[in-house]
């Protein structure tokens, strides 16, 4: 029996603690003999990434105890932390980062003992930092990006492809580290050995460009003792994105850039690339469609050649299907199954692709397709229903018309439940959910937190705003000068259409984000008074600190494309900033910050904090220490989440006995 009740008052199974069990996803795959290897979240224990593997027999287990986490800091995003490879006697060898120290250490899991470091420690700066290991037994040595700071700022650092002794003579002595490039390039992602080991090609790139503005493939030559030689960009440029870069079987590059609009795949003959570079030949030349996405983490796969020449690929407008392409004759055939999304971490083991795929009905779980039979099936990490389904919001794909009749994508989620609806012709409360990056993309997948406010009457709307990735170089381009513009506009448009045809109410508005959602949200607050209330989480809020030395290094340019450089354009800075407009907000506020963020860190917060109270705003400021960018420990997303109810319900007038009220400071 369905029990008619007002939206935002019903009863839900879904509590915080449930969504933050479920919080978080699988990452980093990687296969090793016949082992599938991963980390997965683990927010009841402190948040720490555990390494867990699946035997061929399908038995799991994780590699490493508490507190061992292994979560890469370089460039703060981190990357792939680990890789393994069986040593000259058949057993595994493992190497990881350690998030503690960020040291790289060295473990041979079937074999008993400790991890034993590799690298030292340094008290310069950030220190020493690794991200995206390779493996080599045979030379004894691993090779891996190496962030090394030279100062106590945040952009004193410069980046390297290293190589590290397996022996572990380095784990004191920073000269034992060898370095395989020089430092010209600002960033650079891990090395890719050829299959004959006499090449290695890797990605670069260089302030101001952000790696999906422009980026270049390097291609060396790799000397009989392991130098690198002749080092010089064959592909890519500065308007010219290069997402990843892999070797295919037969000694060809595989590449794929965005210099068409989008993401797409090429191939290049490096003996044709001796001289420079060289045009690619696209493998899939058909537009509309992406096969690669922002590298905000260094080491990510939307790719990788299988055996026979064939490639297994993600691909898709606004969502990522799996797909194995033929690059002789361009065919291109999607595997089967309820997967809607595939996360940007593949990995292969003869004929078999290994993923990472989720849709509305399920979270991110591990997914084995094999190309022979075409059968895809589930082997690790298996979405569970940890409550009746029938609780899962029903999410809608739809496209609104923003300003100047451009095109905004969205994902709505109107209220849900089983056991309860709204009373016929009232209009639900809806809250706006801006995505972080600005430069990312909210995917269509089962979220309990969404659920968590659905399931009590609550509907979410998710815009993928202009600037977001998955519909092309152009759509993202829109953000180019305009952020807090063209973001806010956006949310804007879909909030007042979703009240326009009677879905919202009008007056029970509300937004939310984090990083650099939580600054759209703040602008939007400060802005256009339309929303209620809204939740600010670990945010951007004043923009010329923001660019001139209080964030990391990775982003420290990035305002000069999303508003413009700052001593051509100073005021914008100002007039954007929702610091300086604190007086225009009206609507009561909850801001949530880690104390241990060094990406949006807490000054940001707490200037914002200052103002706000001079003009007698309603809010609350919560913080939490051990906390960065990125809410990790189950007590964090446990007392986050409630809030954020306990103000929606406190705006909206909605009396709940199910969370801890929120006391509002002016």
């Amino acid at each position: 029996m369905v029990t008619t009740a007002p939206c935002g008052t019903w009863p839900s199974p879904i509590d915080a603690r449930l969504v933050a069990a479920h919080d978080g996803r699988p990452e980093y795959l990687g296969v090793v003999g016949e082992e599938v290897w991963w980390t997965e979240p683990r927010p009841e224990e402190g948040g720490r990434r555990a390494l867990v593997r699946r035997g061929p027999e399908g038995t799991e287990e994780s590699v490493l105890p508490p507190p061992w986490n292994v979560r890469s800091r370089v460039i703060e995003y981190g990357g792939q932390p680990w890789a393994g490879a069986r040593d000259a006697h058949g057993g595994t060898l493992l190497v990881f980062v350690h998030f503690a120290d960020q040291r790289l250490y060295a473990y041979a899991p079937d074999g008993g003992g400790e991890p034993r470091p590799l690298t030292p420690l340094s008290a310069v700066g950030g220190g020493l930092r690794w991200v995206d290991p390779v493996v080599l037994p045979g030379r004894g040595e691993v090779w891996c990006v190496l962030e090394e700071f030279t100062g106590e700022g945040p952009s004193d650092v410069r980046r390297v492809l290293a190589a590290v002794p397996l022996d572990g003579s380095a784990a004191d002595d920073r000269a034992a580290v060898r370095e395989l490039t020089d430092d010209r390039h600002r960033f650079v992602t891990g090395p890719r050995l050829s299959p004959d080991g006499r090449r290695v090609a890797w990605l670069a790139w260089d302030h101001p460009r952000m790696p999906w503005e422009g980026t270049e493939v390097l291609l060396a030559e790799v000397a009989g003792d392991g130098t690198f030689t002749g080092a010089r960009a064959v592909a890519g440029g500065p308007e010219e994105s290069v997402a990843q870069v892999e070797w295919a079987a037969d000694g060809t590059l595989l590449y794929a850039s965005d210099a068409a609009g989008w993401w797409q795949l090429h191939r290049l003959d490096p003996e044709a690339a001796d001289g420079g570079a060289a045009a690619g030949t696209p493998l899939h030349p058909v537009c509309g469609e992406e096969f690669g996405g922002p590298l905000w983490k260094v080491g990510l796969r939307w790719f990788l050649p299988l055996e026979g020449g064939t490639i297994a690929t993600l691909h898709g407008h606004g969502a990522n299907a799996l797909g194995i392409l033929d690059p002789v004759t361009g065919e291109l055939v999607d595997a089967v199954g309820p997967w809607t999304e595939w996360a940007p971490s593949l990995a292969v083991h003869g004929s078999r692709v290994i993923g990472i795929a989720a849709s509305p009905r399920s979270s991110y779980e591990i997914v084995e397709l094999d190309t022979v039979t075409g059968r895809a099936r589930v082997i690790a990490a298996r979405h569970t229903d940890a409550l009746d389904p029938a609780y899962y919001p029903e999410p809608q794909a739809r496209t609104f018309t923003g300003p100047d009749g451009r095109d905004i994508h969205a994902h709505v989620y109107p209220p849900h439940s089983p056991t309860h609806a709204a009373p016929e012709g009232e209009a639900a409360p809806f809250v706006v959910w801006a995505h972080g990056g600005p430069t990312g993309h909210a995917p269509l997948v089962l979220d309990l937190e969404i659920a968590y406010f659905t399931s009590r009457g609550i509907g979410v709307a998710e815009v993928n705003y202009g600037g977001s990735t998955g519909y092309g170089r152009e759509y993202r381009e829109r953000l180019r000068g305009q952020w807090g513009v063209v973001d806010v506009e956006d949310c804007a448009a879909v909030a007042e259409a979703l009240a326009a045809e009677g879905t919202a109410d009008r007056s029970r508005l509300a937004i939310r984000g984090g990083s650099a959602g939580g600054w759209t949200t703040a602008a939007s607050l400060a802005t256009t008074g339309l929303y209620a209330c809204g939740t600010i989480s670990y945010p951007v809020l004043d923009l010329t600190n923001w660019a001139s030395g209080e964030t990391h290094d990775f982003e420290s340019r990035y305002l000069e494309s999303l508003v413009g450089p700052i001593d051509e354009v100073p005021d914008r800075y100002r007039d954007r900033s929702p610091l300086h407009h604190a007086g225009r907000i009206t609507a009561p506020f909850l801001l949530l910050q880690g104390l241990d963020d060094v990406i949006c860190p807490p000054a940001q917060a707490e200037r914002f904090v200052a103002r706000t109270a001079e003009y007698g705003i309603p809010h609350a400021y919560l913080t939490f220490e051990g906390e960065g960018h990125g809410f990790r420990r189950e007590d964090t997303i446990v007392r986050a989440v409630e809030a954020e109810l306990a103000l929606y319900a406190q705006t909206f007038g909605i009396e709940r006995t199910d969370v801890p009220p929120l006391e509002l400071h002016k």
